[in-house]
């Protein structure tokens, strides 16, 4: 009955109370509750049923959970404008590739191919700059997983380049809206360059020397390999001719970097460009926006035929 007429005695309070509390007692016993009232010797918590008087000398620790972000939910996804983050579990490759193989595209050109992936459904997509500089035909190969287990694919034949940086090897594509439609493209997460560590397990999808869709697995072997003035994610992770372009993925299905090149005559020696430069390059693509009036925009001409010859001069 005590406990009773206290709870109404500080129903009162509640509007004003100090924080929701975990209080770990000298016994060991954890109270988690609404802290209605405190004194000098006392903290009154409401436990729901009840209030509890709890004596300052019995509590060891105290943690106030009002102050405590909540953990995002398994999926939550936060968007960052052309690109997004979401909350995602560590699977098997095999799982992985299943979720996210179909956000990888194969890049052509009238002069070879790469690979790239798509970071928002309306046909945004990443590449390698070098897989398109000096380029003005430019065509991205869209797969889809069937329910049959089948892939399809779709040929898209106009393609926007919106901004190239050569410094970092890095273009921003963008499938033409009308030829697009109402297709909906799956596209893949960015992940962070700070949770890539060495030894962890990361993996490839692309299309070397124009194999659609090949995965290939390694490791880490370094996160800052500097080489040419960049730092470089250094990997086990076999790349070839067609890769270039296409997601380094970790474990969780998130892009930790761009596949750009490897080291000649040697195995097990490549390397990706950091998703921390992805990003830095996306947010700022007003700076390096493609300009085809622009006599410096690295778009390659084919030279006009030559007038034959003729071997007696008109009059």
């Amino acid at each position: 009955m005590r406990a009773i007429a206290l709870a109404f005695a500080l129903a009162a309070l509640t509007s004003s109370a100090l924080a929701v509390e975990e209080i770990t007692l000298a016994d060991g016993k954890v109270v988690r509750g609404e802290v209605l009232k405190e004194t000098a010797d006392k903290v009154f918590v409401d436990i729901g049923f009840t209030v509890l008087e709890i004596p300052i000398a019995d509590i060891t620790a105290r943690k106030d959970l009002s102050k405590v972000e909540a953990a995002p939910q398994e999926g939550a996804e936060t968007n960052k404008g052309l690109w997004s983050e979401a909350q995602l579990v560590e699977l098997s490759v095999k799982e992985c590739v299943k979720k996210v193989g179909d956000g990888v595209v194969m890049v052509k050109t009238t002069s070879g191919l790469g690979s790239g992936f798509i970071i928002r459904e309306d046909g945004y997509v990443i590449t390698n700059n070098h897989v398109v500089q000096g380029e003005v035909d430019i065509s991205v190969t869209v797969y889809k997983t069937l329910s049959d287990g089948q892939i399809d694919k779709k040929i898209y034949e106009k393609v926007k380049l919106i901004a190239m940086n050569p410094v970092v090897d890095l273009a921003l594509l963008k499938i033409d809206e009308k030829e697009l439609g109402d297709d909906k493209l799956q596209k893949v997460h960015l992940g962070k360059i700070e949770e890539v560590s060495v030894g962890q397990t990361v993996f490839a999808v692309g299309s070397p020397q124009g194999m659609e869709r090949s995965v290939s697995q390694g490791i880490v072997s370094i996160k800052n390999r500097a080489a040419n003035g960049m730092v470089y994610i250094q990997t086990t992770t076999a790349l070839n001719p067609g890769n270039s372009g296409g997601p380094l993925f970790n474990s969780k299905g998130e892009v930790v970097g761009v596949n750009s090149w490897k080291r000649l005559f040697s195995e097990g020696l490549n390397f990706a460009i950091p998703i921390d430069y992805v990003k830095h390059f996306i947010e700022n693509r007003d700076a390096f926006a493609y300009d085809r009036d622009n006599p410096n925009n690295g778009v390659r001409y084919n030279a006009p035929p030559r007038r034959p010859k003729t071997d007696e001069p008109k009059n």
